[in-house]
Formats: structure tokens, C-alpha cells, sequence
């Protein structure tokens, strides 16, 4: 559930910075995610182009799509922190996307079947009361089964992760198709960095306890 309250709030005690929390993403996955921090926050969708830049890194890609979000919210929220987020997946050398469709679905499962996909995860908090900005990236190695065909198609008619980078959704029915996880976060993996977020966070003077 997402509470949403411009006034300050008590947390266990003691009373969080007085400052807006806005998510700019309309996902169901880092709104759930955000949402465990028990902190007041808002949502925003930020229209922004995804497509990578020529010769940029997976890396690059997400860390300025994570810029670009939080700043393209930032006008209607000139008092709040906002937090932008954007993942990108790597396989082969070649950046891995949201597949939209079952048939992407089932071609970019089919590749990565037997491989290991690392998930770039970049998080920006900006404050836009005073324009300061704190950018990272969590890194997560996904080592996927060699799984069949029916096995994919059989997955993805029960799961249907369309708007899912990679098409496999590891907080549901998707973690039977990984053999192995490692990295710096499991909460990136789904969509938002929350062991980053929490250590910004604290540096703009949020406290959650």
C-alpha cells in the first residue's frame, strides 16, 4: 500500500525529513519495492526516450536513463527528493531490453538459456530543492538454466514478464529459470536498488528508524 502525505511523518519515533519523496516510475515493481521502506511517496511517470546512445556501455545507459528520469519530474516537484531508476541487462555484448511481446519473450529466453546476463541497475537520487545529485549502479550476475523450449513457452504463458528487462521476473515464477544469482543487491535485480537508496537517503537527512 502506498501512502502518500506532503507534511512530515513519524517513523518509529522520530521524524523524517520534511521533503517529498517522489518515485519517477510507474512500475508495480519499485513502487512494491520503495514501499517496503514504509516511507511516504509519490509517483510520477517520466516520458523518457530509453533507447541507448550509440557506442554507450550497458552501464552508461542505465546510469543516465536513472539521471534523465529524476530530472524529467523535477519541475513538478521543485521541493522533492526524487529517485530515478532504469535497468539494462547484458548479454553477449549486446544490451538486452524489455521484450513487449511474447515472441521478443521467447527469443531473448531462448539466448540466454545456459549463459550468464549481468543487470546493470542504476539509481539517481536528486534533490531538487537544491539541485544536488547522487548517481550509482548496483551489479547483478544471473546465471540462467539450459531450459527447453517448452519449458519457456510453458513459462511465459504463466508469467507473461513483457514489461520485464530479460523477460524472467525473479520475484515470481522467473527465479525457476536461474541457476545461479550473485551481485550487489537482490532487490536491483527486481527493479530498485533499496541498499543504495538507503545510504542516499541518509545522506539528504532521511532517517527509517
Amino acid at each position: 500500500m502506498i501512502y502518500i502525505s506532503p507534511s512530515p511523518v513519524k517513523n518509529h519515533g522520530k521524524i523524517l525529513n520534511s521533503q517529498p519523496l517522489v518515485l519517477a516510475s510507474t512500475s508495480p515493481y519499485r513502487c512494491e519495492l520503495l514501499s517496503r521502506l514504509r516511507i511516504p511517496f509519490e509517483t510520477a511517470a517520466p516520458d523518457v526516450d530509453e533507447t541507448p546512445l550509440l557506442g554507450e556501455s550497458a552501464r552508461e545507459t542505465s546510469r543516465r536513463l536513472s539521471h534523465e528520469k529524476a530530472l524529467a519530474v523535477a519541475s513538478r516537484f521543485p521541493n522533492a527528493l526524487i529517485i530515478g531508476s532504469d535497468q539494462v541487462a547484458l548479454l553477449d555484448g549486446q544490451q538486452i531490453g524489455k521484450p513487449g511481446n511474447h515472441d521478443n519473450a521467447v527469443r531473448q529466453l531462448q539466448a540466454m538459456r545456459g549463459k550468464t546476463v549481468v543487470f546493470y541497475t542504476a539509481l539517481t537520487l536528486l534533490n531538487a530543492r537544491n539541485g544536488e545529485i547522487q548517481t550509482e549502479v548496483a551489479e547483478n550476475r544471473v546465471s540462467f538454466r539450459q531450459l527447453s523450449d517448452e519449458e519457456i513457452e510453458s513459462y511465459l504463458h504463466l508469467e507473461q514478464p513483457y514489461n520485464c528487462a530479460g523477460s524472467a521476473k525473479s520475484e515470481g515464477l522467473g527465479i525457476a529459470l536461474i541457476q545461479r544469482m550473485e551481485g550487489d543487491d537482490p532487490n536491483a535485480l527486481v527493479g530498485l536498488p533499496l541498499i543504495l537508496l538507503i545510504s542516499m537517503l541518509k545522506n539528504q537527512g532521511v532517517s527509517l528508524f
